[in-house]
């Protein structure tokens, strides 16, 4: 190629190489056995120019390969970089990745459980973390030139999220943000959000995958292509996205398979030659079993797979199903490589626990090729199968949507079982997100050629609805940013609460609601031109139209007014004359299908009352069951009785009356006929309307005719225009309080929070109290319940043990709440402080409607969980794990998550505790190694 250059090209392009030879780029190149994509260039370009960078990508694009550079240029440059991530597993495998390029010297890692090397130059760490070390002003944060956000989209996270945009505001304005996010749709308002708060910050968005992604549906025994084969298979390009004629034409015939009796002709059943077709297309369509899934992948080339189920058990449920089916995806010798590592990776686990684990079932499913990975499992577990798997040695996982949230564990396909899941609250649909995210998995970079996502045919399925997933990009990033009682404190601490106020307005979550008031003020504009030009058309000759026109609106309201008491007044009145009902009165029904003669057999009081008739409670007023001269027995309603109603007569109902007999009802109409059916019931008589009588309608009736505008010819033409303008004048007020209310939201709720601070003596004005100080060293969802029981001295005293169950409260949140059953909890001193806690609770749940701080928007106090303070309990006084697990009815890894979040809190309750007259910083630090033993002490890292 060089040969055909003019010798002036041939020195240009000398000058460029050793241009880029002289560059860090260069260098860092060499290390990777691939050429770097050009985003990952253009990214790194601009971090070494100085330049903070947003990088938004697909799942495996290689986004971390920036987050590399800016450690390569941190060592280069003789500073440091953190490098943080938002779970412990990601920051464990970043930290070996690290390791094994740079040397355990010079990388650290600091998570809740684990802190190795804290001093390198290379740290990697929870996003949580990095938080907790601004607030404290840590030293470690001297020589800091990077910060590496890792899955930075996690700012959506509305438990999570606040702690990213905390760290992004608070960090000095010397470091260099590197933000790493999955592809947003919204990449270029959350880029000109870090433009805004950290300066120059350059926005990389790559939508294209690096490994081509096919689209299937699984039905029977035919894999489907989702579109037509002259698609981009998921890539950025322009190509038409059809569906495949086929799948329609399937969802077609299986949607009218069904039998409609109102097909049927004279009675005769669906023709013989219908009724074969159908069987011959039920054989077709099926949605195949979760072994039959895997061998068919395995038989097209399609393994190593990933299998996403919404749901723990299903995922258990699969692995036991493959086993029973007599699966085998591994030979002799993958078998004897995966005993041997299990083996090396258990072998801190003591025996006697392996049993409770389900250990040998697991290793089974492992020598097999199959495993599942979910919460439940214990991490060490779940840190074996990420680890076979991305050796090959495991082929078939079965996951929930946890491990999609940046695990690296790519495979060549992902099976979605449904596209429905349980969100908290309902069953809902996947949303375009994630199914992006979900999928994303599928396509190994450097090993496949493609990648295939399979969704598993169901009853009912909208090939268009899955089109629509797979061909959507859009995954808005939404701030869940919201100020807390720790943040308020830490922050009026350092900075005072005007500029505190100030920084706050800087969050993305205001810069988003600042956003989305510009359009509603370009329609306040609109509105206002409008109104000027509708306040022309009513412009009367003779006076003023506008005072004209409120009048007629004040006389409209007040008729309005009335006529509505009116109507009260009397449903009030029917509903009364009811309830002085009683049975065997005769009454006259007056209005509905049942008017006419009637007997009450039951009076049906409302609610609150006793009323005799099958327990029936009514929440809308008396419902009166009644026999009608027709021989129906009918419960009524308010609406059958728009004016009063008296008894007519008195009839005895025989006790052998039996409602369901039609002879009984036959008999007692015939006597209601007989007893009261020449009786002519009184018309009610209708009352003179309040209106006749109102001394403020005659006022302005009086006004309206005294007014020029009155006698105008134009008259109605005007108050058309007028009504034009009173219509458009009450939207832009509403508007108006649409922009009022989403103007310094954030600011204003901090405002609330400070004000309950200063009325509890945490803050005074600029000052932070001696309680306020021991607040701020509190992280959690409950820092001021646990600084309130710190402050009454509820803890004191406490057995390490009764602290732990204490303690428990203030972190577990039960996966699904049960209130039929109160928790099994310790007796003694730890029930009597359990209980004190919901007394505290109580109070600053009283405080917080006190001064408006609204738990639904995210701010504020829950009410503590007792759920786990039993398995606490018994685990920090020495039980067997087979014990406390039976007794806790819980998997062991989401018991091993909730004790070390409950170790963490022990340790911030431990550093904030009072020194002196205290036992809680000393029983704190004996808790915390009461539950480090066991299961939950087993180091993940290495």
């Amino acid at each position: 190629m060089t040969d055909d250059l003019t010798p002036a090209e041939r020195y240009a392009a000398a000058k460029v190489r050793n241009r880029e030879q002289a560059t860090a780029l260069a260098p860092f190149r060499e290390m990777y056995e691939f050429g770097l994509d050009p985003f990952q260039i253009e990214a790194c370009e601009a971090l070494e120019a100085g330049k903070g960078v947003l990088v938004a990508a697909p799942t495996g694009s290689g986004k971390t390969i920036v987050g590399e550079f800016a450690v390569h240029l941190a060592l280069r440059q003789g500073r440091k970089c953190f490098y943080t991530t938002p779970i412990k597993a990601l920051s464990n495998q970043k930290y070996a990745d690290l390791v094994k390029r740079y040397g355990p010297d010079k990388v650290g890692l600091l998570t809740g459980d684990n802190s190795v090397n804290g001093d390198a130059p290379i740290i990697v760490m929870t996003t949580e973390v990095l938080r907790n070390m601004l607030y404290a002003g840590s030293q470690a944060l001297s020589g800091l030139g990077y910060v590496v956000m890792d899955e930075v989209h996690y700012l959506s996270d509305r438990f999570r999220g606040a702690v990213w945009e905390e760290v992004i505001i608070h960090l000095p304005e010397s470091v260099t943000l590197v933000s790493l996010s999955a592809t947003v749709s919204n990449a270029e308002e959350f880029g000109d959000w870090l433009d805004t708060v950290r300066g120059d910050t350059e926005v990389i968005v790559s939508e294209s995958r690096p490994v081509p992604l096919w689209q299937h549906v699984l039905a029977g025994r035919r894999m489907y292509d989702l579109f037509e084969e002259e698609t981009d298979h998921g890539g950025r390009g322009s190509a038409r996205r059809e569906v495949n004629p086929d799948l329609l034409r399937l969802a077609r015939t299986e949607n009218s398979r069904t039998y409609n009796p109102r097909e049927r002709r004279r009675g005769k059943m669906v023709r013989e030659a219908d009724r074969e077709r159908e069987r011959r297309q039920r054989s077709r369509i099926w949605t195949p079993g979760r072994p039959e899934v895997i061998e068919r992948l395995d038989a097209e080339g399609l393994l190593p797979a990933i299998t996403f189920i919404f749901s723990r058990a299903g995922c258990e449920s699969a692995v036991q199903q493959c086993l029973y089916a007599g699966l085998r995806l591994n030979d002799d010798e993958a078998r004897l490589k995966v005993r041997e590592l299990v083996e090396e990776r258990t072998a801190s686990i003591p025996s006697e626990d392996l049993h409770v684990l389900g250990y040998y079932e697991w290793l089974e499913g492992l020598e097999r090729g199959i495993a599942a990975h979910h919460a439940g499992m214990l991490p060490t577990f779940k840190e074996v199968v990420e680890e076979l798997f991305v050796r090959g040695l495991v082929k078939a996982v079965f996951a929930t949507e946890t491990l999609a949230l940046g695990i690296n564990m790519p495979a060549r396909s992902v099976v979605l079982e449904k596209l429905v899941k349980w969100n908290g609250e309902q069953h809902a649909d996947i949303t375009p997100g994630e199914y992006t995210q979900l999928t994303g998995r599928a396509g190994r970079r450097g090993i496949d050629v493609e990648g295939h996502a399979v969704v598993l045919w169901q009853r009912g399925m909208d090939p268009g609805h899955l089109a629509g997933l797979a061909g959507t990009r859009t995954y808005p990033l939404r701030s869940s940013f919201r100020p807390s009682y720790n943040m308020a404190v830490n922050l009026v601490d350092q900075f005072g609460r005007h500029r505190s106020r100030e920084l706050l307005e800087t969050s993305f979550a205001q810069f988003q609601a600042d956003r989305s008031v510009v359009g509603i003020s370009r329609q306040v504009q609109k509105n206002e031109e409008g109104l000027e030009g509708y306040r022309e058309g009513m412009t009367c000759h003779l006076g003023d139209f506008e005072e004209y026109a409120r009048l007629r609106r004040d006389l409209k309201d007040r008729e309005t007014e009335l006529a509505k008491q009116g109507a009260a007044q009397r449903r009030s009145q029917a509903a009364a004359s009811l309830e002085r009902l009683k049975p065997g009165d005769v009454i006259h029904v007056p209005t509905g299908k049942f008017a006419g003669l009637a007997l009450v057999l039951d009076p049906g009081i409302p609610a609150g009352r006793t009323n005799g008739h099958r327990g029936f409670e009514y929440h809308d007023g008396p419902r009166p069951l009644v026999l009608t001269a027709e021989r129906q027995v009918k419960r009524l309603a308010s609406i059958d009785f728009p004016v009063p109603v008296e008894p007519l007569e008195r009839m005895r109902i025989p006790r052998s009356f039996n409602p369901r007999s039609p002879q009984s009802r036959r008999d007692l109409a015939s006597a209601l006929r007989t007893k009261a059916g020449h009786i002519v019931p009184d018309r009610h008589r209708k009352q003179r309307a309040a209106a006749a009588d109102d001394r403020e309608i005659s006022r302005l009736r009086t006004e309206l005719r005294a007014h020029p505008c009155h006698g105008c010819d134009e008259r109605e033409d005007h108050a058309r225009w007028a009504e034009r303008y009173h219509r458009l004048q009450r939207d832009t007020r509403q508007l108006e309080r649409r922009i009022e209310g989403r103007t310094n939201t954030i600011a204003r709720t901090f405002d609330r929070i400070v004000a309950l601070l200063t009325e509890l003596d945490y803050l005074r004005g600029n000052e932070v109290t001696e309680h306020g100080k021991r607040l701020a060293r509190l992280y959690g969802e409950l820092d001021l319940l646990a600084s309130e029981c710190l402050r009454d001295g509820v803890w004191e005293d406490l057995s390490p043990a009764e602290l732990a169950a204490c303690v428990s409260a203030l972190v577990f949140e039960a996966r699904q709440s049960d209130d039929a059953v109160a928790p099994k909890l310790p007796t003694g001193n730890a029930k009597a402080a359990l209980g004190e806690m919901v007394r505290i609770w109580g109070r600053l749940d009283a405080l917080e409607e006190e001064f408006k701080i609204n738990q639904a928007e995210g701010v504020g106090q829950r009410e503590p969980d007792l759920g786990f303070a039993w398995a606490a309990y018994q685990w920090a006084s020495d039980k067997s794990l087979d014990e406390v697990l039976r007794e806790a009815e819980m998997p062991a890894g989401d018991f091993v998550r909730w004790c070390k979040q409950v170790i963490d809190v022990l340790g911030q309750i431990a550093a904030a505790a009072p020194r002196e007259n205290s036992t809680v910083a000393k029983n704190a630090r004996k808790a915390v190694d009461s539950l480090l033993r066991g299961v939950v002490a087993y180091s993940s890292v290495g």
